[in-house]
């Protein structure tokens, strides 16, 4: 295969330092491969990426706090991502995930090269749904253990414990935490599909419950009802969502 020489503007991001160094040695010798920023964390990576625009991100899978799927789910699928990972059993999520090459540590400069070309045919895809990539992103049937909410360039990671409810928010999610309010570009049923139903209650259309905040149940009206929490917080339960309530209490 030919190699392309159109200039790439690349994002490294990799928690070892030996790592990036190994891939800065090996772009050294890659026509058109130039490097814009080493992250050594996801949330620096985050930043990088909205501020600077690369072209590609080279980017590791295991990380401390935020991993990678967490960074492409926060970055979005419009800049091309090729995973480099010491692990093979990421693969096929990378894939659903709409990575451009998953690359396996130590990296050659050919595969690093043929990874690139890849890049620069495939230019910036076509970008999945938010749902879909976290769903993607997400092992089957494994519930949601936290939720990364990014705010401009600062990103929250939100243990799903933590969380006190969740409400509409016209095309956003609010996260509900401790007196705080956190919105997210998300539809409830996607959260609905991704949190733990056996902690996790849709009581309204427009409020699911961490049912472990809950202090009781009152009668508001005929076949109208109110969630109480134990923060003294006051959520409508619909008539639907009062039958899924009861199956976990």
């Amino acid at each position: 295969m030919t190699t392309l020489t159109t200039a790439l503007r690349l994002v490294l991001v990799d928690d070892e330092e030996p790592a990036r160094l190994a891939l800065r040695a090996a772009l050294a010798d890659v026509p058109g491969a130039s490097i814009v920023a080493e992250c050594a964390n996801g949330f620096d990576a985050v930043k990088a990426v909205s501020e600077l625009k690369p072209d590609a991100v080279l980017l590791d899978v295991q990380m401390p706090k935020i991993d990678g799927f967490d960074v492409l789910e926060l970055i979005g699928a419009d800049v091309p991502v090729v995973f480099v990972t010491a692990y093979d059993e990421f693969a096929i999520r990378a894939f659903e995930v709409h990575a451009v090459d998953y690359l396996l540590k130590p990296v050659s400069r050919d595969r690093l090269t043929r990874a690139l070309d890849r890049v620069r045919e495939r230019g910036r895809p076509a970008s999945p749904t938010p749902g879909a990539l976290r769903a993607s992103a997400r092992r089957p049937g494994e519930p949601l253990e936290r939720v990364v909410i990014r705010d401009g360039a600062q990103v929250h990671v939100l243990p799903v414990e933590k969380i006190d409810y969740i409400e509409a928010q016209d095309d956003y999610v609010g996260f509900r935490t401790g007196g705080r309010l956190l919105l997210k570009e998300q539809t409830m049923a996607d959260v609905e599909a991704s949190l733990d139903p056996r902690r996790f209650v849709r009581i309204h259309r427009s409020y699911v419950l961490n049912v472990e905040r809950l202090a009781r149940v009152e009668l508001y009206a005929k076949d109208s009802r109110i969630a109480i929490l134990a923060d003294g917080t006051k959520l409508p339960v619909s008539r639907s969502g009062y039958q899924r309530l009861q199956l976990l209490l």
